[in-house]
């Protein structure tokens, strides 16, 4: 990716409005690791984890009787 100035204000515009790194990388056509390596270096403000850690933890699976050979 070729970061021209042109990119790098659209990228901090979409970024500004909340978009997720994945869809800003859509919408520019670039993969989602280049947004994030590049919003790193520009020091853009950080953003809360999309994976929700307050959520109930998965109950336990239900061990099966085994199999007949």
């Amino acid at each position: 990716m070729d970061w021209t100035a042109e990119a790098i204000e659209r990228l901090k515009a979409l970024w500004a409005e909340g978009h997720s790194t994945a869809e800003i990388g859509r919408r520019m056509g670039i993969s989602k690791n280049a947004v994030v390596g590049k919003a790193h270096r520009l020091n853009l403000s950080a953003r809360p984890s999309p994976i929700r850690r307050d959520a109930a933890p998965r109950p336990a699976p239900v061990p099966r009787a085994p199999r007949p050979v």
